[in-house]
């Protein structure tokens, strides 16, 4: 017989907004949702994933970069990693724990999973996911029954290993255990963490961090100390009341009574057969430790040397690859006249990756800088050997006095002559800084910045060659020269890929988004470079990155400094960039009304010095101080030989060269030099004068 009070569910109307939509499913359960497109870099999050990840609507502004500030620095290496990882190795989907700051500077585990969209041609475009509250997840920590506290152990474990297992440098492992929640998270009332180093064990974690014991900073094997036994014999130590504390450890003990301490685990760190450190968990009551948990605590201790080790190991070939890099790169930076320069370099962050990124200054005559900037291909070694001569090589070409073209042809010539298959991609940049003409070269390179004066920041669009190697393989060594004006307080940025690649997002959008970072970036040059830094620190990458930053000051020489220009045989370049000196200089000085012919005379000289030697000729200019102000004009070459005037005829077509120079100049002559001789010439300028114009 049926019961009267019964009802069958059809009689019992279903809720007015039955089934629940799934985004009150979502909010309900502290799940969100995410979309984001990896060609245009826009990531959207849905109400419930702002919630979780107690994001203001309003602050976020649809860019991962506004997320910053709620992820900790090791928790964000750790995940981009994995994200970079999957979008690498063609994986479908990923999914991680990582913890999130809260408003009030909490920490608090969050858990996300993705699904990669990727296009016809394989390459990841969208992921497309939720992210969800993991607090009650993998903080809880209530009372438990006997079964209950099993599955917790062994759950500490697994997940300990799993959160060390990303832990790739010791400073890593070092912040995990330092994290408040670290305590928590291993079920114990205190730890600490100590790592022996030079026959000491040093204290390098300990949480709460208020209560560390003043004198076990640093301590001795040998000492009576629990963590300096486990470290000599190799085995755990499990104390199990205040009695055999006090018994075994007076000193220790009368230290840490206060705090309430009762029982405690010390476990041995072990790898490869050495001991490297070791683990103590404390307890404030009483405990005896079961077999069970003796054998979970030495799994865990195992896991954990595993991870300190492989740290170790990452941090020395860190070390080894950074030292290595650094000695093939300039050991110091000149003081250049006229200019401020910064320099920074910042190595591949997968441990013994070596790159081939470069950058250079060479001190040039005539109030002249080069600056170079370059990439070799590959990262291992052999990219850092080429690196290194082919360094070397630019300089002495730089240095010889040829021009920006011919010091990146003849670079890529010497490259292609090595017995090596890579190529190299630089920017050569040959800045005048009394006149700020400024002459690029790119071989294959990223386009540089200029950062002007009220802060505005753009891509210089320089005319580029093949990189360095290849053009000389393919017979292309022609490189076009770009020319721009580098006013008194602009700064040039030079920089390899290493800066603007970022997984996921293309070399354009990268080029973007460090165009406004340098126009909101310091003013100071050495923070702004800094700055710059920072966002590679911040992300994880499979690339090196070298930076240079050069500044031109407002200020000039002072009259009667030398101005200088190397001419090379066959260098039009060069001759070209004399009349601008020259031309530049009389300005300055406010002898504009001798400028035509101080720079007829300067190229006529020049030009005979270069026909008749065999090699290079050095135009200087300088203002003469005296009653009467004078431009002195001199021209250099390595030939003994003197010039001598002679009369032409009248269809001669040589020999008026020393007649015009006698006609132009107020005087001239001529000194012998040890390694050749000096043809020179004054002209008397503005004789009432003003003051320079510098």
């Amino acid at each position: 017989m049926a019961d009267r009070g019964a009802t069958t569910p059809a009689a019992v109307p279903p809720p007015d907004d039955w089934p629940a939509r799934p985004e009150l499913s979502l909010a309900l359960n502290r799940m969100g949702s995410f979309d984001w497109d990896l060609v245009s870099g826009r990531l959207h999050l849905d109400e419930s994933a702002l919630a979780v990840l107690q994001v203001p609507p309003e602050a976020f502004d649809g860019r991962l970069d506004g997320l910053a500030g709620r992820v900790p620095r090791a928790e964000a290496v750790r995940l981009d990693s994995l994200v970079s990882q999957a979008l690498k190795d063609g994986s479908q989907s990923y999914g991680a724990y990582y913890r999130i700051r809260t408003q009030d500077g909490s920490l608090r585990w969050t858990y996300t999973q993705g699904r990669i969209h990727r296009d016809e041609q394989g390459r990841p475009c969208r992921i497309i996911g939720i992210v969800r509250d993991a607090t009650e997840e993998l903080g809880h920590t209530g009372p438990r029954e006997p079964d209950e506290e099993h599955r917790h152990q062994t759950t500490v474990v697994e997940k300990t290993t799993a959160a060390l297992a990303h832990a790739r440098t010791v400073q890593d492992v070092i912040d995990f255990f330092k994290d408040p929640l670290a305590v928590q998270h291993l079920g114990s009332d205190l730890l600490v963490l100590g790592l022996v180093d030079g026959g000491r064990i040093h204290l390098v974690a300990e949480g709460p961090s208020e209560h560390f014991i003043p004198g076990t900073r640093y301590t001795r094997v040998e000492d009576n100390f629990p963590m300096s036994e486990v470290i000599r014999t190799l085995a755990p130590r499990f104390i199990e009341s205040p009695e055999e504390f006090a018994a075994c450890y007076p000193w220790l003990f009368e230290r840490i009574k206060d705090i309430g301490i009762a029982s405690a685990a010390y476990l041995p760190l072990v790898a490869q057969g050495r001991p490297i450190g070791a683990l103590g968990l404390l307890y404030r009551e009483s405990r005896g430790f079961t077999r069970q948990e003796r054998n979970l605590f030495i799994a865990l201790g195992s896991g954990l040397a595993q991870s300190i080790a492989r740290a170790m190991l990452f941090d020395q070939e860190q070390d080894l690859a950074e030292g290595l890099q650094q000695s093939m790169l300039p050991r110091r930076i000149p003081d250049i006249p006229g200019a401020q320069i910064a320099v920074r370099y910042r190595s591949a962050r997968m441990g013994r990756d070596i790159g081939g990124d470069w950058y250079d200054v060479i001190p040039l005559p005539g109030g002249r800088v080069g600056a170079v900037i370059g990439d070799v291909q590959g990262h291992d070694t052999h990219a850092a050997a080429v690196m290194g001569q082919l360094r070397i090589v630019l300089r002495a070409y730089a240095s010889e006095g040829h021009s920006p073209a011919t010091v990146m042809a003849r670079a890529s010539s010497f490259l292609h002559e090595l017995d090596t298959d890579r190529f190299a991609t630089c920017c050569y940049a040959e800045a005048d800084l009394t006149g700020g003409v400024l002459q690029l070269v790119r071989a294959g390179h990223i386009d540089p910045l200029l950062r002007h004066n009220d802060g505005t920041c753009r891509r210089l669009p320089v005319a580029g060659g093949l990189p360095l190697g290849l053009s000389a393989e393919f017979g292309r060594l022609d490189y076009p020269v770009t020319r721009v004006e580098l006013d008194p307080g602009e700064t040039l940025l030079l920089f390899t890929d290493g800066l603007v690649e970022r997984p996921g997002a293309d070399l354009d959008e990268g080029m973007r988004r460090i165009t406004e970072l340098v126009a909101r970036g310091a003013d100071e040059l050495q923070r702004l470079a800094d700055q710059l830094c920072e966002v590679v620190d911040q992300r994880p990458g499979d690339d090196d990155m070298a930076l240079l930053l050069l500044r031109r000051h407002g200020a000039t020489p002072q009259s009667g400094g030398r101005l200088q220009q190397h001419i090379a045989p066959a260098d039009p370049e060069a001759l070209s960039a004399a009349r601008h000196m020259i031309r530049t200089a009389v300005q300055a000085w406010g002898a504009q009304e001798r400028a035509d012919e101080i720079e007829l005379v300067s190229d006529e000289l020049a030009t005979n010095a270069l026909l008749h030697t065999d090699g290079a000729a050095v135009v200087t200019i300088r203002m003469v101080p005296g009653p009467d102000r004078r431009v002195r004009l001199e021209v250099e070459d390595r030939s003994s030989t003197l010039p001598r005037r002679r009369d032409p005829g009248e269809a001669g077509v040589s020999g008026r060269g020393l007649l015009l120079v006698d006609r132009l100049a107020d005087v001239w002559g001529v000194e012998p030099r040890g390694t050749g001789k000096s043809v020179w010439c004054e002209f008397v300028v503005n004789a009432a004068g003003a003051a320079p114009n510098w």
